[in-house]
């Protein structure tokens, strides 16, 4: 099996996640006693947050590329960012470590595309959800129509993100909020929806939603663990 080499900690509660299954998918492809090979930098969440909301992306860049070389060193075959946000720096942090990256976007494009859908609604932080690296990518690359909720519905998402999520907290208000956004891109004709936030599968689960949800942590996770076993 090929050596993952995961970049978490952003936030470490959906970096359980990813750990889980990725054990969990190698576990039912391999059978026995078979895990995955995996080495793990977790930062402090708390340092990359301040980054992120000082606009400080160089930064941010250079303490990921910096990871990314030492999970290099230590064995790593390919690596994985463990959030969509982060992937704002993706082709960087290839670059630096000079290994393959297996992008969370297109993992999930192509799930969308296996289930045969175009237009999707996108959830996630304010930077996936505004910028290009993550939109156009899906866009460009894979040919889907993408829609975001409003600018209000986007500050909400954001701050339960932040506010909630990152920090283990789950509230019905939050959900039922979610549930109304998930609706109303739904509407404007939305055949499935991305949760764009690797905590936002936390809040959402599918009875939250008309359309199928399509949880970017696990989709990235098992895409991780099919690379590392070779299927």
């Amino acid at each position: 099996m090929k050596t993952i080499g995961l970049i978490g900690g952003m936030s470490w509660e959906s970096s359980v996640t990813y750990y889980r299954t990725i054990n969990e998918h190698v576990a039912r492809r391999l059978g026995g006693l078979h895990s995955a090979p995996c080495v793990l930098w977790s930062f402090d969440f708390s340092e990359i947050h301040r980054l992120q909301h000082e606009d400080r992306w160089d930064e941010a860049t250079k303490r990921l590329s910096d990871a990314g070389v030492a999970l290099r060193d230590a064995g790593a075959d390919f690596l994985v960012i463990c959030t969509n946000t982060m992937h704002k720096m993706a082709d960087a942090v290839q670059a630096a470590a000079g290994l393959p990256l297996l992008h969370i976007a297109d993992s999930t494009a192509e799930r969308i595309q296996a289930a045969g859908l175009r237009h999707v609604g996108l959830l996630g932080t304010r930077f996936t959800m505004e910028e290009d690296f993550y939109r156009g990518r899906l866009a460009e690359r894979h040919g889907l129509e993408v829609s975001i909720p409003s600018a209000a519905e986007r500050e909400f998402l954001h701050s339960v993100i932040f506010g909630e999520l990152c920090r283990g907290i789950v509230t019905d208000t939050s959900r039922r909020r979610c549930r109304a956004i998930i609706d109303k891109l739904t509407d404007g004709g939305c055949g499935g929806m991305i949760l764009g936030c690797t905590e936002l599968g936390l809040l959402i689960t599918p009875g939250d939603s008309p359309v199928p949800l399509f949880d970017t942590a696990i989709i990235h996770a098992e895409a991780a663990a099919a690379l590392a076993v070779g299927t």
